[in-house]
């Protein structure tokens, strides 16, 4: 499977996410507790991009992931979604690698 560079591993911050546009896609990152989680940037709920401004995935408190569309909230670990008009669905998570301190996807 093709891989191919998102950033490097010190572009991403504890707490914080950050998203991507490729030619596979758009994709954001988030970090939580030193565990890197990457989603594909779609609303389960509305099919739009999760955020208004650029790099804006989170919360206020930063604990989960929150759709500027509507408000949905999901969970950084699994994607799923605690509250909102698309309770029950999920994020869709993507395949990536870490390889010498760069966040690289993998997608065929």
């Amino acid at each position: 499977m093709p891989e191919y560079k998102l950033c490097e591993l010190d572009e991403l911050q504890d707490g914080e996410a950050k998203g991507f546009y490729h030619e596979k896609g758009a994709f954001f990152a988030v970090i939580k507790d030193g565990e890197v989680y990457l989603y594909r940037n779609i609303c389960p709920h509305l099919g739009t991009p999760l955020e208004w401004q650029e790099d804006q995935f989170l919360d206020p408190d930063g604990a989960l992931i929150q759709c500027a569309s509507h408000g949905a909230l999901f969970a950084i670990e699994t994607g799923e979604c605690l509250a909102g008009p698309c309770a029950g669905d999920t994020l869709v998570k993507a395949e990536f690698k870490i390889n010498d301190n760069a966040l690289m996807l993998v997608a065929s």
